[in-house]
Parts: C-alpha cells; structure tokens; sequence
C-alpha cells in the first residue's frame, strides 16, 4: 500500500474513533461518601382488562373462578399479557369456544365463550393483541369469562387488572 494512503486511512481511523469516544456519555466522577442505588428494575408488566364491557359477575372461588365482562356479539377479546397461546378449543365443558395463554411459568389467562379465535396453538401474543371476537358458547347471554391461574389456581383477576398486584 502507498505510504500517503496508508497514512490517510489511518487518519480517517483516528477521526472516526475519536468522534465515537465524544459521542459516549461520560460516567460522573465518583464522590466518597456516595452510594449510587442500582437501576430501578421495572416490574413485570401488568395484565390489562381483555374486553371493555362491564363486569357482570366476580371471582368468589367457588362458582366463578374468574370475571365474566359483558359485550355485544363481536366485540374484541384482547390478551392481558404478553404470551403464548397453549389451548384454542371447545372440549372444555362449561367454557364454550376458549383460548388459553402461558405468559410465564406461573401464570395463564383463559378466555372463554367465543364466537370466533383469531390465533392458533404455539403462537406468540402480544399484550392488547386482538385474540378473538366475544361470543355465547354455552351460555345464555354473550359475554367473555376470563380467568387468571397462578400455578394452576384460579386467583381473583381484579387485583391485577386494577394494579395492585403484578406478575
């Protein structure tokens, strides 16, 4: 290589490793006495309403292990959290058409009483993604029933719906 290209390449270098050096966000100097806390960790996202109609009946454990939301025929079933789908069927007794989500080793979500399921087993959701249209499979009224399992335990959804608790 010529010794006067050789030269401007390495130039050209220089520059170009000095203007990232000056694009860096220099670190403050450390003070004695000082303690900097470590990056606040976000907690995991929060499960939000699937539907927007009313609730029309709560969690009591025992006769209903999740809400049931009002709606019209129709309407949209959202996901409450960030998942993957592991159930799309109606063998389900008393649950109608129904899509079950795994968001973690700890939590599903089920939504039941579909008119139509817009996802497939094994796909990857997204919060607030549009998962199915509410129906009344097996029931008498259209409505969505929508459950939160903790380690295979119904849990009452309200509390993490409303953010008082998170995942």
């Amino acid at each position: 290589m010529h010794l006067q290209t050789f030269a401007l390449r390495t130039g050209a270098a220089l520059l170009v490793a000095a203007g990232l050096a000056a694009c860096t966000t220099p670190q403050p100097p450390a003070r004695p006495g000082v303690v900097i806390p470590p990056p606040v960790q976000q907690p995991l996202a929060m499960f939000i309403r699937p539907a927007a109609g009313t609730t029309i009946a709560r969690f009591d454990g025992v006769r209903n292990k999740g809400l049931d939301i009002a709606g019209n025929l129709g309407d949209p079933i959202v996901a409450s959290a960030d998942g993957r789908v592991v159930y799309v069927g109606g063998e389900l007794r008393s649950y109608g058409n129904m899509v079950i989500i795994k968001h973690n080793e700890t939590f599903l979500t089920a939504y039941a009483h579909a008119q139509t399921i817009l996802v497939k087993e094994n796909a990857v959701v997204r919060q607030g993604q549009k998962i199915a249209e509410m129906g009344k499979s097996e029931t008498d009224r259209v409505k969505l029933h929508f459950e939160i399992r903790k380690n295979g335990t119904a849990v009452d959804p309200e509390p993490y719906l409303n953010g008082r608790l998170q995942q």
